[in-house]
């Protein structure tokens, strides 16, 4: 239990590290208002042409007598409706991470040095469109797999009582973890760590990660909480490999930020 507190610490810690530095790093919203504009964009436009979607998707239905048509067909358009919410929260980080890219990099990195006991931070030594490739390759390949979880979740909610109450925990869950290795893939993938390996290490410390990306899920929920919260959470996320990787952090980086401010 005591990696649940390890991981939120974590969590709490780099929007402290954002906060001190909010003049210099503000400009790190614009990927997540952007990709907000986007997802809101296409659930407006699920909502509005969604029940015409599923009538062309059911034409064995349109002989069907009232109420059964309409209920058949509603329901199928609240299904559609709760898989694109589900697939936009399962996104949003991946799309804002990529929109973001350069900007995310350079956060990491300075985390990075101002937690390393010799100011100095990994660099991965590839060129940016060669960065962008592996993180786009990664990002679909995370969220196959999440979108499979998604699919047997949604399944698991049919079942009585269970699916009311243990599935819906179990997907908070889920979505913790695969939105903490997005985010901690910016600074591991900069240490030359592929996705295979890093998923061993999130699944070495499984409450760790739950600790972090659990409750950051459910802020996530609210897009525009999610947008404020992208630039800290990426900074929190560094801390988090750091830890998993086993390297020694000289402090958490808001010391160095107290004594900048206080040079100024």
């Amino acid at each position: 239990m005591g990696d649940l507190g390890v991981g939120f610490g974590y969590l709490l810690k780099g929007q402290r590290w954002v906060a001190r530095r909010g003049r210099r790093y503000g400009f790190g919203l614009l990927p997540g208002l952007i990709t907000l504009v986007l997802y809101a964009a296409a659930l407006v436009a699920l909502a509005l042409w969604g029940e015409d979607a599923v009538g062309w998707a059911t034409p064995f239905a349109d002989d069907w007598s009232s109420p059964w048509q309409g209920l058949f067909r509603g329901f199928l358009t609240a299904v559609l409706f709760a898989l694109g919410l589900l697939l936009a929260v399962l996104t949003f980080t991946a799309v804002t991470l990529l929109i973001g890219q350069p900007f995310y990099e350079a956060l990491s990195e300075r985390v990075d040095a101002d937690v390393s006991p010799d100011g100095t931070a990994p660099e991965s030594g590839l060129p940016l469109w060669r960065e962008l490739w592996i993180s786009a390759r990664d990002s679909l390949r995370i969220l196959v797999r999440a979108g499979l979880w998604g699919v047997l979740l949604f399944a698991l909610g049919f079942l009585p009582f269970a699916g009311q109450t243990v599935v819906p925990v179990a997907g908070f869950f889920v979505t913790g973890f695969f939105l903490t290795e997005e985010l901690a893939a910016v600074a591991l993938q900069r240490r030359g760590v592929d996705l295979r390996a890093r998923l061993a290490l999130l699944r070495s410390r499984k409450t760790l990660v739950w600790g972090f990306g659990t409750p950051l899920g459910l802020a996530f929920l609210v897009p525009f909480v999610a947008v404020f919260l992208m630039p800290g959470a990426v900074a929190g996320a560094t801390l988090l490999a750091r830890d998993l990787l086993g390297e020694e952090n000289a402090g958490d980086g808001t010391d160095t930020a107290e004594a900048a401010n206080a040079a100024r």
